[in-house]
């Protein structure tokens, strides 16, 4: 069987997009989501219907053994996992000293502890092949900061921390680790904000737009790829300008 790649919180956004772009590279994909099954399944129908491999699996990142379930599942369907994309995380929008002990963990909990679930659950085979490939998805907010989303930048910042560490740790047994920091794109957590805090950001950003999902899934695909192939340990920032 080929080797497969995972991505999480694929249902929708970001997620959906590095999934077809994969796909349209010949990767077989298993699609993560927990609550948009619907949204899942019309991706795998659409991937399979081009002539791909693909398959749905619900799991919440932030559980160990849902994750180490997921990742059998697939390569028991697709292939090896090979390329894992963390791209699953939440976002909430208020003052740090609102925010509840329940929302703080929960957020470290889906941002950081699920790549870490997912990166541990995919090591095995990645090492004894010595090969593979890990890209998390960070944040331009966690290069900078960002005002009232404390909780949501300190985990795209450590997130950051892991893939450098990572890329120095596994790069002897050939697996590369790299992650993307993407700016404004258009998504369910831009769509949130306010026309006035859109338009602002906007104006913010060098290049006059927001990004699509489809920007970052080429990114994505970029360092998936073997023209990536001495690129390790980086973080690739695709934001229009905004963070020079």
């Amino acid at each position: 069987m080929k080797p497969s790649a995972l991505v999480t919180g694929a249902s929708r956004g970001i997620g959906r997009a590095v999934a077809q772009a994969l796909a349209q590279e010949g990767w077989p994909v298993c699609v993560n989501y927990l609550e948009r099954q619907d949204e899942a399944d019309s991706l795998v129908r659409e991937l399979q219907a081009q002539g791909g491999l693909a398959m749905a699996c619900r799991a919440d990142v932030s559980d160990r053994r849902a994750v180490e379930a997921m990742v059998q599942a697939a390569a028991d369907t697709l292939g090896p996992v090979e390329l894992l994309v963390n791209n699953a995380g939440i976002a909430q929008y208020g003052l740090f000293q609102d925010i509840t002990d329940a929302e703080w963990n929960r957020i470290l909990a889906v941002n950081l502890t699920g790549p870490r679930n997912a990166v541990q659950a995919v090591l095995p085979h990645m090492i004894r092949e010595k090969r593979g490939g890990i890209i998390s998805i960070s944040s331009i907010w966690g290069l900078r900061g960002a005002s009232c989303e404390a909780a949501y930048a300190a985990t795209k910042a450590a997130l950051i921390g892991l893939t450098r560490s990572l890329a120095l740790e596994l790069a002897p047994s050939g697996i590369r680790v790299n992650c993307v920091a993407p700016g404004c794109i258009e998504t369910d957590m831009v769509r949130v904000l306010s026309a006035d805090t859109q338009a602002m950001l906007v104006n913010e950003t060098p290049l006059g737009r927001f990004g699509t999902p489809a920007d970052i899934a080429n990114t994505v695909v970029f360092l998936a790829s073997e023209k990536a192939g001495f690129i390790t340990g980086q973080v690739l920032t695709a934001d229009g300008g905004f963070v020079v």
